[in-house]
């Protein structure tokens, strides 16, 4: 069992600790290689680790190369679906929302993490999140649906 810093509680089992503690690992070694430090992995029903990644934004010049959307890309490339449903990614931090949408996106069964979001921004300075730039929109609805129009079918 593990206690969050807002007091809920999160139960986990002790394989479920061990993965964690696997992919609060590898984001140590994303850190030590001169990265954020994030780690994530991907395990089958039964535990077994099937891949792991480490954050590799930095060295890879690369703002996209964080370890979850790396083994999201990985399922969904490697996976059929049923296997892909079955797996459990765990990982030092709680996705962000491009992670989070590549994980839906490719079928993972489930996600568990180590640090929220919330509990991440506060171990940064002031000033470190991130925020959503400003946006406008919707726009042209009746330009924009026509080559979306009946893809979804």
């Amino acid at each position: 069992m593990t206690r969050r810093t807002d007091e809920e509680l999160v139960i986990v089992t002790p394989d479920e600790e061990r993965l964690l503690r696997r992919a609060i690992e590898l984001a140590a070694e994303a850190r030590e290689g001169g990265n954020p430090p994030f780690g994530s992995l991907l395990a089958a029903a039964d535990g077994t680790i099937l891949a792991e990644e480490r954050n590799s934004s930095l060295t890879d010049r690369d703002i996209t190369a964080h370890p979850e959307l790396k083994l999201a890309r990985w399922a969904a490339r490697e996976l059929d679906p049923g296997t892909a449903a079955a797996t459990t990614m765990f990982t030092s931090c709680q996705p962000c929302g491009m992670c989070a949408g590549a994980i839906a996106r490719s079928g993972l069964g489930r996600v568990v993490y180590a640090l929220s979001g919330e509990q991440l921004d506060g171990l940064k300075p002031p000033g470190a999140a991130f925020t959503d730039p400003p946006a406008s929109g919707p726009a042209l609805y009746d330009e924009a649906r026509i080559p979306v129009e009946g893809y979804y079918r």
